[in-house]
């Protein structure tokens, strides 16, 4: 199975090309922060190329800038060319789905690429959800309640 979820933010803005046959085609791409520190106590990040194909290309390059956060699912691809007698070898994500995480009001963070995910915690968002009221406990009629213990686990 060949498949990657990211979020990230464009470093560049995308380019918008098209094929010999008219098919739209953007390539960016995006800084996704690793989940540790360096030893310095500095957050890295990688930066990944991201291709996206047809209608997606067009609204990537209309709806997105540089420093937008977006989340991507799609697959790993590789590919090698020679240059100057050179071999030479890329890995991309060609994107099948790419949605855009900032909101059309709010634009870019400013084209910082070491944006810190960490930083934003479920209650940033809590104000904008939508919302339902529960009146009655919906496991109320579920039986009795499990208790889970980790030492009991078989890993």
């Amino acid at each position: 199975m060949n498949k990657v979820f990211l979020i990230g933010r464009l470093t560049r803005d995308p380019e918008l090309r098209y094929t010999g046959s008219n098919i739209p085609v953007a390539t960016f791409s995006i800084a996704v922060n690793r989940n540790f520190t360096n030893q310095s106590g500095e957050r890295e990040a990688d930066f990944i190329n991201i291709i996206v194909w047809r209608k997606q290309a067009e609204n990537v390059k209309n709806y997105v800038k540089k420093g937008s956060q977006v989340a991507i699912d799609g697959r790993i691809q590789t590919r090698n060319y020679e240059q100057d007698g050179v071999k030479r070898y890329v890995t991309e994500v060609v994107a099948d789905n790419v949605q855009f995480l900032d909101s059309r009001s709010s634009g870019s963070n400013g084209g910082n690429d070491n944006f810190d995910f960490d930083s934003v915690s479920p209650s940033d968002f809590s104000s904008s959800m939508p919302t339902t009221e529960v009146k009655n406990d919906p496991f109320a009629d579920f039986g009795a309640s499990i208790e889970i213990n980790d030492d009991e686990l078989p890993f």
